[in-house]
């Protein structure tokens, strides 16, 4: 149990989202690098995870030791690879109070699997020596077809039976299934070597005779005292034919006046599992709309919810009131979401490298050294083709359209603040709301005046979503910025929010500066989220899902937790 919860944690921190690197010191590095990553819980209850995987991890590099030494070289024998996997098997499931060979090998399963590995030891005695790296597949090729069968049946009182096994034996109720025509009796295959007269000068027997032995199986299984007639409607999908012979006996049936029972009870809790009531108690499923006392509700969040909580209240109820978290994909390749994080990191990096100084230019000097950020930074997706094939190339391009850019852009702008934090507390009827947020860039203009910028590797906001409040985000910056919220950056008048397209194509870079009012945006983002955490500070305002389907948002990782197909469609 304690090593289940152990494989566990390895799972959540590093096994899912992009492939760390191989073997189990790849995995040692990557849980080091997760321990110091900021996370959604206390950094130092991460950080005491991944310690504790760390060590695990140790553990088993040193029972696992003479096999990875085998790995390492350019060959190895077969039989000594072998060995040691299962020495290195039976060290992983020992425990404290049993070996491991007794745990291993016990019951049908151990039992099978211990006669198949001593046959493959006498296989791979004489084997010549292969490259480790082909081990697995060949492993993997002499377990293929093996078979673990119980050593007594299942119930005592059912038995699933061949045709031939079935003839010999009575039973007081038989069931035949698959009755349909190819199935039963089975369609003769098509034989390329012989024709059917040529079958019969050679004496074979004729391959129709398959057919009378069916039917002779068939009407031997009907004389049982009680017999359940069963077939499939459609396989995948596809309509078939009932049994030629079923059909004949439904005929029969009907011209003797014969009552050809139909299992109407069976069929009837058949229908009942995809049956839809249509009385009032059975009506669809609303809209979750759930109500959480005041006490469970969120009293701070940061300003890239603000638009969640907008556009989907309920996210924000799953998030940070039930604290249900998503799950990156196990081996998840990178996608978008890392590329943009790549890219804030090597700019953040790069602009506290280069503060502004009056009277200096960034020459080929800075370029060069912020392609050597980026070097670094996508040095743990290297082993991806996407990333050598399109996202370094676009990189090349945004980091000489990013120094021209600064170049341009530092005449104008005193002092640049990168990757700031910072809130803001707004009194509320429950008491004080914080917002926080990470500012990508603060710049201080000449005139003293804050611009702050947003970068964007993919679809920037609209001008009119901006304006409307479903994108706060800059202007809630903008909001904390003018209140002096974030540490080394002076409370001052905003004279723009900007969006920086970072996309690597044509242009590689682009400034867009949001048109409307900076300082109005600012007070009315103030005034909307005063309003909104008002509203929600009323015990009766609940967390309804997608109240606006105008406004939905474009991700939603909550959306199968709210059922959103049930109650959403026509």
């Amino acid at each position: 149990g304690a090593f289940r919860a152990v494989a566990r944690e390895l799972e959540v921190l590093v096994l899912r989202g992009p492939r760390p690197a191989p073997g189990i010191a790849g995995l040692i590095a990557a849980l080091a690098a997760a321990g110091q990553r900021p996370g959604r819980q206390d950094d130092k209850r991460r950080q005491r995870r991944a310690d504790r995987v760390a060590a695990a991890l140790k553990a088993v590099a040193t029972v696992a030791a003479d096999l990875t030494d085998l790995c390492a070289g350019d060959s190895a024998a077969p039989a000594a690879l072998l060995d040691a996997h299962l020495r290195f098997a039976e060290a992983m499931a020992d425990t404290p109070h049993l070996p491991g060979a007794a745990r291993l090998w016990a019951g049908d399963a151990g039992e099978a699997a211990a006669s198949l590995m001593a046959d493959l030891a006498v296989a791979v005695a004489g084997m010549p020596a292969i490259a480790p790296r082909r081990y697995p597949a060949l492993f993997d090729a002499l377990l293929d077809g093996a078979a673990v069968r119980p050593r007594h049946g299942g119930h005592p009182r059912i038995a699933i039976l061949g045709l031939l096994e079935a003839r010999l034996q009575r039973f007081d109720v038989t069931i035949l299934g698959g009755l349909n025509e190819g199935v039963w009796p089975p369609a003769p295959a098509a034989d390329p070597w012989m024709s059917r007269q040529m079958r019969r000068d050679f004496g074979l027997p004729d391959v129709d005779r398959r057919i009378g032995l069916a039917a002779h199986d068939f009407v031997q299984a009907c004389a049982a005292p009680t017999v359940v007639l069963t077939r499939a409607a459609r396989v995948d999908g596809t309509p078939t034919v009932p049994a030629r012979w079923l059909t004949r006996m439904r005929h029969v049936a009907k011209q003797a006046a014969v009552d050809f029972a139909e299992a109407d009870d069976w069929a009837h809790w058949q229908r009942m599992l995809d049956r839809v009531d249509s009385s009032p108690l059975a009506a669809r499923d609303p809209r979750p709309a759930p109500a959480p006392p005041l006490a469970a509700r969120p009293r701070q969040l940061a300003v890239t919810h603000i638009q969640r909580w907008m556009r989907n209240p309920y996210d924000i109820y799953a998030r940070h009131i039930l604290r249900l978290r998503r799950l990156d994909p196990l081996d998840q390749p990178p996608n978008p979401a890392h590329y943009g994080s790549v890219i804030h990191g090597v700019l953040d990096a790069f602009v506290r490298q280069f503060p502004v100084v009056p009277g200096v230019v960034l020459d080929a000097t800075a370029t060069a050294r912020l392609m050597a950020l980026g070097k670094a930074a996508f040095a743990p997706y290297a082993d991806h083709p996407t990333v050598q094939a399109f996202w370094w190339p676009r990189f090349e391009r945004i980091a000489r359209w990013f120094v021209r850019n600064e170049n341009a852009r530092r005449a104008r702008v005193q002092r640049i603040a990168t990757e700031q934090r910072g809130s803001l507390v707004i009194n509320a009827p429950a008491g004080p709301f914080t917002l926080t947020a990470i500012a990508d860039r603060i710049d201080t203009a000449a005139d003293g005046r804050l611009v702050i910028v947003d970068y964007k590797t993919g679809q920037h906001p609209s001008a009119d979503d901006v304006e409307a409040g479903f994108e706060p985000q800059l202007s809630l910056e903008a909001a904390i910025a003018a209140a002096g919220g974030f540490a080394g950056v002076d409370p001052a008048p905003i004279a723009a929010l900007e969006y920086w397209t970072l996309r690597g194509g044509d242009p590689a870079g682009q400034v867009n500066e949001v048109k409307h009012d900076a300082e109005d945006l600012r007070r009315a983002a103030v005034t909307g989220v005063r309003d909104l955490v008002a509203a929600f500070d009323e015990p009766a305002t609940p967390y309804e899902c997608i109240p606006r389907a105008a406004a939905k948002p474009r991700f939603d990782d909550y959306a199968h937790l709210a059922r959103v197909k049930e109650w959403s469609g026509p």
